[in-house]
C-alpha cells in the first residue's frame, strides 16, 4: 500500500485530507510538530501514523518523507491561528520551499500543494500577499521538476464557525455586503487531494482553482441565521479598521471586494459532484459548529 505524507496533519486542511485518505484505504504518515498532542493522538486512533517534523528543520522533513509515494503540502498564512509570534510571509515561503525540497530529496512521486485561488493571475495584476506567497512556492516546486498538483481553494466556510467572522452577535467582516464572495468547505479540499492522489495521471501537472459556492456576505449571514435559529445580521467592518492590523490584510480584503478569486463553481462541481454549497455544509456540519461556538461564547459572557 502506498504511503501519503500529510504535512500539518493536525491543522484545518491537514485533518480533512488525512480523513479522506484514511477513508479511501490509504496509509497516511501524519506530520506534526508534536506527536503527543490530543489532535495527534486522535489521528493515531483514526489509523494514521503520527510523525514529528518541523517545517524549519529540513532534515526532519526529509526523514518524514522517506519511502513515501505522495505528499500533501500546506502552510499557514500570516495571521493564521497557531502560527508563531512574528510569523511572516517569508516564513511561509521558506516553510513551503523546505517541504518541497524534502519531497524532492526523498524521491516523492506526487506532491499535492495547497495554494490559493487567483495565484495564476500573477502576470496580469497585483496580488495580495498571501496569494503571491503561494505563487512563489508553486514556482519553487516547478523549478524542482517535482510531479505536482496545485490545488487552489478559495476562502473556507469554516472561517464562519468562530471568532474570525463571528463577533458581537453578528457576522462581521470587511467584505462589501453585496459583493459576492466565493467559499468552499474544507472537507471538499480533502476530497480533491484524495482525488488527485487516486488519479495521478489526470492530476499531475494541473493547477485548479476551486470554489463550492458564491454568495454575498449579506446572504451568507442570512443562511447562517436560518441554520442556527437565531439572528446574526451582517456587519461590514471598515477597511480602515482592518488596516490597523496591517496593510496586507487591508489590501487582501480590498482585492476580494474589487477583483475576487474568480474560480468556476460549476467546473469545480463537475470535477467533484459531491461538492458542498453553503446550505449543504451548514446542514451537515457547519450549523452545529457555529451553534456550539455561540453557546460557549454566551456562557462565557454570562460568567463574567
Amino acid at each position: 500500500m502506498k504511503t501519503i505524507v500529510v504535512i500539518g496533519a493536525t491543522g484545518l486542511q491537514g485533518r480533512a485530507v488525512t480523513a479522506r485518505l484514511l477513508a479511501g484505504g490509504r496509509r497516511v504518515r501524519a506530520v506534526t510538530r508534536d506527536v503527543d498532542t490530543a489532535a495527534a493522538r486522535a489521528l493515531a486512533r483514526a489509523g494514521a501514523e503520527p510523525v514529528r517534523a518541523d517545517m524549519d528543520d529540513p532534515a526532519s522533513l526529509v526523514a518524514a518523507a522517506e519511502g513515501a509515494h505522495g505528499l500533501f503540502n500546506v502552510q499557514p498564512t500570516v495571521g493564521s491561528p497557531g502560527t508563531p509570534a512574528g510569523f511572516s510571509a517569508e516564513d511561509e515561503v521558506r516553510w513551503g520551499c523546505n517541504v518541497a525540497d524534502a519531497a524532492h530529496a526523498a524521491g516523492v512521486r506526487h506532491l499535492v500543494y495547497a495554494s490559493l485561488a487567483g495565484a495564476g493571475r500573477h502576470n496580469t495584476e497585483k496580488l495580495p500577499g498571501n496569494t503571491i506567497n503561494k505563487w512563489r512556492i508553486e514556482q519553487h516546486i516547478t523549478r524542482l521538476g517535482l510531479p505536482a498538483t496545485f490545488l487552489r481553494p478559495v476562502s473556507f466556510m469554516e472561517n464562519y464557525t468562530g471568532a474570525y467572522h463571528l463577533r458581537d452577535g453578528a457576522v462581521a467582516t470587511a467584505f462589501a455586503a453585496d459583493v459576492p464572495q466565493q467559499v468552499m468547505a474544507v472537507d471538499d479540499m480533502g476530497a480533491f487531494a484524495a482525488l488527485a492522489f487516486a488519479h495521478p495521471g489526470e492530476w499531475i501537472g494541473r493547477a485548479v482553482d476551486l470554489a463550492g459556492d458564491e454568495l454575498t456576505p449579506r446572504r451568507i449571514a442570512a443562511a447562517i441565521s436560518e441554520a442556527v435559529g437565531r439572528p446574526l445580521p451582517y456587519v461590514q467592518i471598515p477597511i480602515e479598521v482592518i488596516g490597523r492590523l496591517g496593510a496586507e490584510f487591508a489590501y487582501a480584503y480590498t482585492w476580494l471586494n474589487e477583483r475576487g478569486y474568480r474560480a468556476d463553481v460549476a467546473f469545480t462541481r463537475a470535477l467533484h459532484p459531491g461538492l458542498m454549497d453553503l446550505r449543504t455544509w451548514l446542514r451537515r456540519t457547519g450549523a452545529a459548529r457555529i451553534a456550539a461556538f455561540l453557546a460557549a461564547r454566551d456562557t462565557a459572557e454570562r460568567d463574567r
